[in-house]
């Protein structure tokens, strides 16, 4: 039935999704800001020496306390913060949009294959979003947060900086975790193999030593073995992956 519309007919297709995708944002995003305090609990729960991650880890209590510089500054950090919550909110019918309008154009197989590849990827973002939450940022947030050259200087952390590093670390980890996806699909084509992972392991380690020192903005090799770790146990986990899709 697609294959019989024009031209002008699948551009009207294409703008009804985008308008429907940004419908769908706009109202995700304006009920997010309506709900800005137990929006900013979850947000700055990381400054907090109460969070899940030092409790298990038994960290000595600590105080970061956050500033404003700017006279609209709060208000513009409201309003992307909710605007990024309300595409992560939007995100499932977003893709399902998107897929309904490039779906007519596969084949059965695809479209099977499309879909498994499509929520695979989606699972391992927020998987590696949540890591981050959890793991990396408040590791990275109470190190830099209690960092200090001299006693005579203190401390005085801006909410813009606070939030910047939270979602660049957040979209770090979520491309990172989509190792595994793209080993399976590369490997589907052919275009990588299992035994050329382990043979390049060392140099894959060194790697990811790198890219961890350049996404996580501390000093400390503590903090650097927990970012390089799970990135290192996903290139273990793609190499299984890789395996069986050869298989």
């Amino acid at each position: 039935m697609s294959n019989e519309l024009t031209f002008w007919d699948h551009l009207d297709e294409l703008r009804g999704c985008l308008w429907r995708i940004v419908a769908s944002v706009t109202i995700a995003s304006v009920v997010a800001f309506c709900l800005k305090e137990p929006l900013f609990d979850i947000i700055l729960a990381p400054c907090h020496s109460d969070f899940i991650l030092y409790r298990l880890l038994g960290a000595e209590p600590f105080s970061i306390h956050l500033i404003n510089t700017g006279l609209a500054e709060q208000m513009l950090i409201h309003i992307k913060v909710a605007m990024c919550i309300g595409v992560i909110a939007a995100s499932p019918y977003i893709i399902y949009v998107l897929f309904g309008f490039i779906s007519p154009a596969l084949y059965d197989n695809e479209r099977r294959h499309s879909v498994r590849l499509t929520v695979a990827a989606y699972i391992m973002f927020f998987v590696g979003i949540l890591v981050n939450y959890f793991l990396i940022f408040p590791l990275t947030v109470r190190f830099l947060g209690q960092y200090q050259v001299s006693e005579d200087i203190d401390n005085m952390l801006t909410i813009s900086s606070y939030i910047d590093t939270l979602m660049m670390l957040s979209i770090s980890f979520g491309i990172i975790f989509e190792i595994p996806v793209l080993s399976w699909l590369l490997a589907t084509f052919g275009l990588l193999k299992a035994s050329w992972m382990s043979r390049y392991r060392r140099q894959a380690i060194v790697a990811i030593l790198i890219i961890s020192a350049i996404i996580t903005p501390t000093t400390d090799v503590f903090t650097l073995f927990i970012v390089a770790l799970p990135i290192w146990m996903l290139y273990e986990i793609s190499i299984g992956i890789v395996k069986f899709a050869k298989g």
